[in-house]
């Protein structure tokens, strides 16, 4: 939701953007990243100098919100992990710089290097066979309409249905099942265009004709690889955090990983990239970002793939895939138009891009569908609830385990009569 004209009824006073900022704990550049990604929304001041901000909406964000730019108000859920650090916005994993590493190795060292703290060169995921098999006749027996995630969901029901070992959750067995899992995901989704020559090879690489019926070139593939290395994992995410809780209720894996996709289809988590990819498209086939992002504000709607508010400036995620990106030859157009997306809309708020406008970037110049930033999201965050659920398992169980504000009625109530 975005600026709209002061309505005319008379309600409680509103906050100021500085105001909204100083009770979330955060810059005012944040709020205005918070609106553009659905978060908060905003109507303008009276006389069009600024925008103000229901007080009551600010305060549920900023209880819900804030593991890096704190709320006054505390009460957030915090929780110990050695895994993702994010700070003066970079981020690192295991306290090396995340996006060198997503550079210099592909995505199953990045994985290895985030599960064990050691780096194994050359690290390839092999999915069984049987469970491969069984994941593709689930999978294919759904309706031809179906989305790539509910796809990946059903192949982790079969998965851990071919595995009778799941509820093993030492660590050596966990990361045996991870590593069979993930190639299982990519090996079940249905192949675009020309049939891939053979199994086997990089995971980038038999992702890639999962995305797309153009034929791979090496830039690309770098970009591809990449990205899914830099999406591995950013600290307690929505999903990430929905993969603890069940981890800590001792699910096994395969479980884990099925509570982060659900929570990974809502259109301000993973499912952000497709919208992302619609307005670049657009742009691209308009000749100009102008028209495209002017639509968006006037119609209400926030511009995709801008704003994070875990930071201040661009998203080194974005940063380093845009770097790589520029080496694709057939990525030029599609780049120039996010710049032009990025440049347009600073007109109207200082937003950054996001590491969903980048993917928009590698999605729509190499022929792929809105949803693929999606599926590339889902295949390589698994890793990360993994990781997560290594660290959650070693905690007590049944730790995350909020308490409820309860606004209903005061008891004691009458029985309630049944309906005539």
């Amino acid at each position: 939701m975005t600026d709209q004209p002061e309505p005319g009824a008379q309600r409680p006073p509103r906050l100021t953007t500085r105001e909204a900022a100083e009770l979330l704990g955060v810059k005012p550049e944040t709020v205005y990243a918070y609106v553009s990604r659905g978060q908060l929304g905003s109507v303008r001041a009276a006389g069009g100098r600024g925008s103000t901000f229901d007080a009551d909406e600010v305060r549920a964000l900023a209880r819900r919100s804030g593991r890096r730019e704190p709320s006054p108000a505390g009460g957030e859920l915090v929780f110990r992990t050695g895994i993702t650090l994010i700070e003066q916005d970079r981020y690192y994993f295991r306290g090396v710089d995340a996006t060198e590493l997503a550079r210099r190795h592909s995505y199953e060292e990045v994985a290895e290097w985030l599960w064990t703290g050691e780096l194994r060169a050359g690290a390839r995921f092999e999915a069984p066979p049987e469970t491969l098999a069984a994941a593709r006749r689930t999978v294919g027996a759904l309706p031809a309409h179906s989305g790539s995630t509910d796809r990946l969901r059903v192949a982790v029901t079969a998965a851990a249905a071919m595995d009778p070992l799941r509820f093993d959750l030492t660590p050596p067995a966990v990361l045996s099942s991870a590593r069979g899992l993930i190639p299982t995901l990519v090996g079940a989704l249905p192949v675009l265009g020309t049939p891939l020559e053979a199994e086997g090879g990089s995971l980038a690489r038999r992702l890639w004709p999962r995305l797309t019926a153009r034929p791979v070139d090496a830039p690309a593939l770098a970009a591809l690889d990449a990205a899914l290395a830099l999406l591995i994992d950013h600290d307690l995410a929505a999903s990430t955090l929905a993969a603890r809780v069940a981890a800590s209720a001792h699910a096994h894996p395969y479980a884990v990983v099925s509570a982060g996709l659900g929570v990974l289809e809502g259109p301000l988590h993973g499912a952000a990239s497709g919208l992302a990819h619609r307005m670049l498209q657009e742009a691209v086939d308009r000749g100009s970002a102008v028209p495209v992002v002017a639509d968006h504000l006037r119609t209400g709607r926030g511009v995709p793939g801008l704003g994070h508010r875990l930071y201040r400036g661009e998203d080194p995620r974005a940063r380093t895939l845009f770097a790589l990106l520029e080496d694709v030859p057939q990525a030029a157009g599609a780049l120039a138009a996010a710049r032009e997306v990025v440049g347009t809309t600073a007109r109207h708020a200082p937003l950054h891009a996001n590491i969903d406008l980048a993917l928009a970037v590698l999605s729509v110049s190499c022929g792929m569908a809105a949803e693929a930033g999606e599926t590339v999201f889902a295949v390589s965050r698994t890793a990360g609830w993994i990781a997560h659920a290594l660290e959650e398992y070693g905690e007590r169980p049944l730790r995350i385990r909020p308490s409820g504000q309860y606004t209903g009625p005061r008891p004691p109530q009458p029985l309630p009569s049944p309906a005539p």
